[in-house]
């Protein structure tokens, strides 16, 4: 069974960071592409980034060169490194894990995720 605990949210303000954190916990967390989703106050949950087994990533475009993903495979953890936030990056994050090893944007096809981490950004 597994499962997946974020940690590292919190109140910040504009232009700040914060490196939120996924551990994982069950076996074989090499062979899981991860990734991290948000959702804000009534809109859509979306993707924010993802990491495969060989640590091929994806960003969304709202995100691009600001947001960091990463993951130590000894550790069994993923990071996702939040720099220059702005009020819009105010949310719940999320992370996910499927058992595949390519990466995907597409929440259906996360088996696990975890409960979540509020990040708020005042202007």
């Amino acid at each position: 069974q597994v499962q997946l605990v974020e940690s590292g949210g919190g109140l910040v303000q504009a232009g700040d960071s914060l490196r939120l954190s996924c551990a994982f916990s069950g076996q074989s967390f090499n062979m899981y592409s991860m990734a991290w989703f948000r959702q804000a106050p009534g809109e859509e949950q979306l993707a924010v980034a993802a990491i495969g087994g060989n640590t091929y990533t994806a960003y969304a475009d709202s995100v691009k060169g600001r947001f960091t993903i990463s993951r130590d495979n000894a550790k069994n953890t993923v990071y996702l490194q939040m720099n220059n936030l702005n009020p819009e990056d105010t949310a719940v994050d999320y992370c996910a894990a499927q058992f595949t090893t390519g990466i995907s944007f597409h929440a259906s096809l996360y088996q696990y995720w975890g409960q979540g981490t509020q990040v708020t950004v005042s202007s």
